[in-house]
């Protein structure tokens, strides 16, 4: 059980709350301050003053007051109304954490909602009571609205929800769990569906997913190098210190301790001035370098994001105010995402020139045409570099920034969007196309360091190849070759070939303390 203190979530918890469907505990601490701001709602609700969202209408309905009686109507309505997604269900991973991050938001005890509403959604997490959550509607403006409404009618007794295997009606599923719907009170509608939890998850998600193939990377283009019998001098750390770029200095360490008691480097040590290797061979620390920081930039924002009070209006404790602010416009995370995606894209193209370079016998320095045994009557990994350059080109188009685009929305009133849900959607999509790049990479250097037979390449990479081996035999005739594909990048998604090569311990917060 993780115990989340909003405010001081970290990273490294997030992952496992995304990774491993952990369960969590919000800190005691945080229900003082709900409790606070909620008897300040409360105390408001009926008066005078004319208070968005909790005795006035919503968006540009602001200047319409609401008669107390109809306070508990306005917030269900305002619930109801606002499940109009649509597309498929969320995945179950990204709607926990999205489920947690509104917790924890939550938590901060500036959204003036009851501790038993806090409770229930915690319980729900606890007991496995999944709201069915379409993916498309929201344009992160006043928060992910339409996702999070399906998320708050199951608490209500309303929408869909997955519960032991089975989509039932919310209010089904909350009584097979042995929970209760809430009836809510003023502004907690607004605070539950308030909020950039929804695109938050998912770029938090394609984060952890762009670090793992950036690590991912300095294998397989380690490979790649021995199998080419490309220099390392462009590894030598002088060269990076010179520039003190974090993430190149530390990529390029990482690939010396990689390639260290390579035979093969050993073999042609002395030739290392022959030539300059193309740029996707030397220039490897530079360009996966430069993604790592930029991994490192967005982390820090969607960790701030995660740990953020992003409803409206706000509950202000110092100044015993509640007042409407913006803290819902998700650009932040449409930004953050925009990041992820332009550093998965690159990982990908600069890997993809690695594969063609490897099956082209007028680059690959006595490779055999295409990696075949008997090229000719064997075509061996002609259309599996095809493949990578239809993987990363697709790759190139889901770049293009998504936080540029902006369009109006609510009579106008939500003027200006961030589009961060699609933004951060699309990272997902990218994280599968480039780990099967990388795949497709291991692949072809594995096969090429069989071709330098007698000699070895070093102890690290060598394991890395072995297990590679293990699931996927060496292709000496050509086969079918989509399932071994697919092997190979389920290798390359997994904590495998990290672990086997010593690279698998470092978390982008270890990365950012370095």
């Amino acid at each position: 059980m993780l115990n989340v203190v909003p405010g001081e979530v970290t990273l490294e918890q997030l992952e496992r709350i995304w990774r491993e469907e952990a369960a969590v505990a919000l800190d005691q601490s945080a229900m003082v301050r709900i409790e606070a701001s909620a008897a300040r709602v409360a105390a408001v609700a009926g008066g005078d003053e004319a208070i968005y969202g909790i005795n006035t209408g919503f968006g540009k309905l602001a200047s319409v007051r609401i008669a107390p009686e109809d306070t508990e109507a306005l917030q269900r309505n305002l619930v109801l109304s606002h499940c109009a997604g649509v597309g498929e269900d969320a995945p179950l991973k990204i709607k926990r954490l999205m489920m947690v991050l509104k917790l924890i938001s939550l938590g901060r005890g500036a959204s003036g909602i009851r501790s038993e509403t806090v409770v229930l959604l915690q319980a729900m997490l606890d007991r496995r009571v999944h709201p069915i959550v379409p993916v498309q509607g929201s344009v992160g403006a006043s928060g992910d609205l339409a996702p999070l409404a399906h998320m708050a009618a199951v608490m209500m007794g309303e929408g869909e929800a997955e519960f032991e295997g089975e989509i039932v009606s919310g209010n089904v599923a909350l009584a097979k769990a042995g929970l209760t719907p809430v009836v809510l009170s003023p502004k907690e509608g607004l605070a539950l569906i308030n909020g950039t939890q929804f695109s938050t998850a998912y770029a938090l998600a394609g984060l952890f997913q762009a670090w793992h193939a950036a690590r991912t990377s300095l294998i397989s283009c380690s490979l790649s190098i021995d199998a080419a019998m490309a220099s390392t001098v462009p590894l030598i750390a002088e060269i990076h210190d010179l520039r003190g770029q974090h993430g190149q200095i530390f990529a390029a360490s990482a690939m010396r301790a990689l390639l260290e008691g390579s035979e093969i480097r050993e073999a042609h040590r002395e030739d290392d001035t022959r030539v300059q290797d193309p740029y996707c061979m030397r220039c490897h620390p530079q360009v996966v370098g430069a993604a790592m920081d930029m991994l490192g930039y967005a982390a820090t924002t969607l960790q701030r994001e995660a740990n953020a009070a992003t409803d409206n209006p706000l509950v202000l404790a110092t100044e015993n105010r509640i007042v409407s602010g913006g803290n819902f416009h998700a650009e932040p995370v449409a930004f953050a995402a925009d990041m992820v995606a332009l550093a998965m894209a690159e990982i990908g193209a600069i890997a993809q020139r690695r594969i063609a370079l490897l099956v082209d016998p007028t680059l690959s320095f006595d490779l055999p045409a295409f990696l075949a045994e008997n090229p000719g009557l064997n075509s061996g990994l002609m259309i599996a570099e095809v493949t990578s350059a239809a993987l990363m080109s697709e790759n190139k188009h889901l770049a293009n920034p998504c936080s540029t685009d902006s369009t109006p929305t609510s009579a106008n009133q939500e003027d200006h969007v961030s589009m961060a849900a699609h933004g951060a959607r699309r990272l997902g999509r990218m994280a599968d196309n480039l780990l099967r790049i990388l795949g497709i990479e291991i692949f072809s250097a594995a096969e090429g360091i069989r071709f330098r037979a007698p000699l070895q390449t070093s102890p690290a990479l060598s394991k890395v190849a072995s297990r590679f081996f293990d699931e996927i035999a060496p292709l000496h005739q050509d086969r079918f070759l989509s399932s071994d594909l697919e092997a190979a990048s389920r290798l390359a998604s997994s904590s495998e070939l990290l672990a086997a090569s010593n690279l698998q311990g470092l978390n982008i917060q270890e990365f950012l303390d370095a």
